[in-house]
């Protein structure tokens, strides 16, 4: 076996890293981006801003920050996308985005994460309500800490 010097580790590496970004994160960041816009022009971006603008607001964000919460759930590269689309249309600004992205992290992927982990792992679906509820409460409990540092 040929020992590999340290730039065909970096190439390897970076081949990997190439077909993670293209393969599974930039579907998300483009789906999410495209969400929001269907939102948008749907004017449903808006009512849900105003039907979840109270509980939102709990954690000093708009109420549209919900579809960033959403977006995390199904996909943390959706949840950052949608982030990242909301403040760019400059509906989130950066104190909200930094009370959101540990919450993206802590609930992130759960419904990519029940088939791929959980149902590998063979817990058993009674397990799963109680698995997400324990990561959205550390999710809420993050938003309102930071809430402060924000």
């Amino acid at each position: 076996m040929q020992k590999k010097t340290i730039a065909d580790i970096f190439v390897d590496g970076a081949r990997k890293g190439w077909n993670v970004g293209i393969n599974s994160i930039l579907p998300n960041l483009v789906m999410a981006y495209v969400l929001i816009q269907v939102l948008r022009v749907t004017g449903l971006l808006d009512l849900m801003g105003q039907i979840f603008g109270p509980v939102m607001g709990l954690f000093g964000l708009p109420g549209q920050a919900i579809a960033v919460l959403i977006g995390a759930w199904l996909s943390m590269g959706g949840g950052v996308g949608v982030a990242a689309s909301l403040f760019a249309s400059q509906v989130l600004n950066p104190a909200h985005v930094t009370i959101l992205f540990p919450a993206i992290f802590l609930m992130g992927a759960q419904v990519q994460y029940m088939g791929r982990l959980l149902g590998t792992a063979g817990v058993q679906s009674r397990y799963y309500p109680m698995l997400f509820g324990i990561c959205i409460l550390n999710a809420v409990i993050s938003m309102f800490i930071m809430r402060f540092f924000a």
